[in-house]
């Protein structure tokens, strides 16, 4: 049950509240009309009454309904670039909206019974019905903002009705509380298999482009976000020298744990600017935006040099110190959205001047076009 209750009221995964937002933001047609609807019959009370409470909540109406198809609309052109906070700022914003359209729809039952309105009444307990019907859609994506909008929306109607002399009323309001209850055990439920269904999907999306070891971006990954970038990238091949006698010397244990550590030194050189991924056994690569002509070059060079000195770096597994260097190749070219044999020839580009750097002696950089390369320094002594 506490699982339950954090479902739904804060996820701890940002990135499945992004979505589940973003949900709640796909109800513009259903909002409109049940806007349209309750501002129509709101109107239609005050003008058949000529009552002047009527008439001032039909404004009450006429506004939350305004301002909740304003925020819909606000949303389709900032939400999508809103942080992990400003997510959370939205789904607050839709939940205040629609609890003070439930407090307006509330309010024209409460005067009706208040006025032995009988026609009035049906009409203003119709829309609360079917405003109330069309937020359980919302019950499996974000629950608290149901029970909310459901209490201040029956709760007008409740006290209203425990205020009648008649037995009938009484019976009503309990029948209205009741349904609230269930519909809070319902929402909640609803949420935890919607949840759980979208972790689903997230998880096997992130199984299909994660390296199961290190926790890096796999090859998949890297490619995707090569084939789909734009401007000027570097593309560093990294590949271990001596990772092998590790593997056959202390097992392959020692030599997964090893692989980690070389995950998160890669992950530090890069910082937030970048990715770096596993490509398979000890070859990783590194993807990097960067400006055209010297400056993409200085760039990516100082990328290599950075990774390579890391990686040759001691490392502590266990009680058993280790060492072992690395060799890297270097390409800058201009990213765009690579045909599957143009990104084949990049790699075999970058994976060339790779091997060139190993069969000089690995510890070294090479670049995959040697004249231009050439004037640069590419070995440093990390020994």
């Amino acid at each position: 049950m506490n699982n339950v209750a954090r479902y739904s009221f804060r996820h701890p995964r940002p990135q499945i509240r992004r979505e589940l937002v973003e949900l709640l933001y796909t109800s513009l047609p259903q909002v409109a009309a049940i806007g349209l609807t309750s501002v129509i019959g709101g109107v239609a009370l005050a003008w058949m009454s000529g009552d002047l409470v009527y008439s001032i909540i039909s404004v009450f109406v006429f506004i939350t309904a305004a301002g909740r198809i304003v925020s819909l609309r606000l949303y389709k052109l900032r939400g999508p670039y809103a942080s992990d906070d400003g997510v959370v700022r939205w789904e607050r914003i839709y939940g205040i909206g629609a609890a003070a359209f439930g407090v307006s729809l509330g309010m024209l039952s409460f005067r009706a019974l208040q006025l032995d309105d009988a026609p009035g009444a049906w009409l203003a307990f119709g829309l609360a019905m079917s405003f109330c019907v069309g937020m359980v859609s919302r019950a499996a994506i974000r629950p608290w903002i149901v029970l909310l909008t459901a209490a201040v929306l029956f709760g007008p109607i409740v006290t209203a009705a425990f205020m009648r002399p008649e037995a009938s009323y009484s019976i009503g309001a309990t029948m209205l509380f009741l349904f609230w209850l269930t519909l809070r055990e319902a929402s909640r439920h609803l949420s935890t298999a919607f949840i759980e269904r979208l972790e689903a999907k997230h998880a096997l999306a992130q199984q299909a482009s994660q390296d199961f070891l290190t926790g890096l971006p796999n090859r998949s990954a890297f490619v995707s976000a090569l084939q789909n970038g734009s401007g000027h990238v570097a593309i560093v091949a990294i590949d271990l020298d001596g990772f092998k006698p590790v593997n056959d010397r202390h097992g392959h244990h020692v030599g997964d744990e090893l692989l980690r550590q070389v995950a998160t030194r890669l992950g530090k050189c890069m910082g937030d600017g970048g990715m770096a991924c596993r490509f398979g056994g000890d070859e990783f690569m590194l993807l990097k935006s960067v400006q055209a002509g010297d400056i993409g070059r200085e760039v990516a060079l100082s990328l290599a040099r950075e990774a390579v000195v890391a990686l040759s770096m001691p490392y502590l597994v266990g009680d058993i110190p280790i060492r072992v260097g690395a060799s890297a190749g270097i390409l800058v070219t201009a990213a765009m959205d690579h045909p599957e044999a143009t990104t084949s020839d990049l790699l075999q580009q970058v994976d060339r001047a790779l091997y060139a750097a190993k069969r000089a002696g690995g510890g070294r950089w090479k670049w995959s076009d040697e004249e231009a390369g050439s004037n640069i320094g590419n070995h440093r002594d990390v020994g």
